[in-house]
């Protein structure tokens, strides 16, 4: 291993709009600024969920299913991923479920070689109503099983990344059957509602209790459909200090994963060994 290695990664920000093929231009404008203060490539970038699209109406998404390996949607993250020598996690894509009504809300992780390196589904389905503002993802998507992780070979270091989407952070018991993990990977839409009460007091929590860093990308602003979501994508290390953020609008968060920081907090103050279950 190299001293202190460390990874440069980045967080997207959009508001994404129901035109898939502008929401994916976006995304690769974004994705080629996602260079640190020396305007050196991310090793990693994340995209928010719903970075394809936000629809009209929920059902939507159903609409521009995708078979998984086979879509467009796919195809375009794979080139992006080999085009710029980048980890690319693809936030959100709608892939096909048991239902013909329904879709998996699915991130991928797509290696500079383009090859899809593992795959998460939503768990955690959001269900949220307050007068006229009701979410309920239920009716359009059917939920996942599993937890997933990953890990890369990058900096003379081994990197373990959790993956997990917008509602699941309100789980902890989410996080910890994952592991020990340097970086916990978030992209969200969070309402601008939930997002002004518990975004950030929430990814502060899964950073510091686990010990590791978080990367969280969301959706921020006004979108054509009348909604708002929160935004404030960040990244957060172990002792839960906000590195970089962003708070509304299109953006890029970028900062850095230190080996050493994961180490030293985790060292002296041991909780991830004092756990009794």
């Amino acid at each position: 291993m190299t001293p202190n290695p460390s990874l440069i990664v980045a967080s997207i920000q959009m508001v994404s709009s129901s035109s898939v093929e502008d929401n994916l231009s976006k995304a690769e404008t974004l994705i080629q600024s996602a260079k640190d203060s020396h305007g050196k490539m991310a090793d990693l970038v994340v995209l928010p969920e719903y970075f394809c699209l936000m629809g009209h109406q929920d059902t939507d998404k159903v609409t521009i299913q995708e078979n998984f390996n086979d879509g467009p949607i796919q195809d375009r993250m794979s080139a992006l991923a080999k085009k710029y020598g980048i980890y690319l996690v693809a936030g959100t894509i709608p892939l096909k479920s048991h239902s013909a009504s329904k879709v998996k809300n699915t991130s991928l992780v797509f290696s500079p070689s383009g090859e899809v390196i593992c795959r998460y589904d939503k768990i955690h389905l959001f269900g949220f109503k307050q007068g006229e503002e009701e979410y309920q993802e239920s009716r359009t998507i059917e939920a996942g099983q599993l937890p997933s992780s990953f890990t890369i070979e990058k900096a003379g270091a081994s990197w373990k990344f959790g993956l997990s989407i917008c509602y699941d952070i309100r789980f902890p018991e989410l996080y910890r059957a994952m592991g020990e993990v340097d970086c916990q990977i978030i992209p969200a839409a969070f309402t601008y509602t939930t997002g002004k009460a518990h975004w950030e007091t929430l990814l502060k929590a899964r950073a510091i209790e686990n010990q590791c860093y978080v990367l969280a990308s969301g959706q921020g602003g006004r979108h054509e459909n009348g909604r708002t979501t929160w935004g404030q994508s960040m990244l957060i290390n172990p002792w839960g200090e906000i590195q970089s953020e962003i708070a509304s609008g299109e953006g890029v968060a970028c900062g850095k994963l230190e080996k050493s920081l994961i180490q030293d907090i985790r060292s002296k103050l041991p909780a991830l060994q004092h756990r009794i279950i």
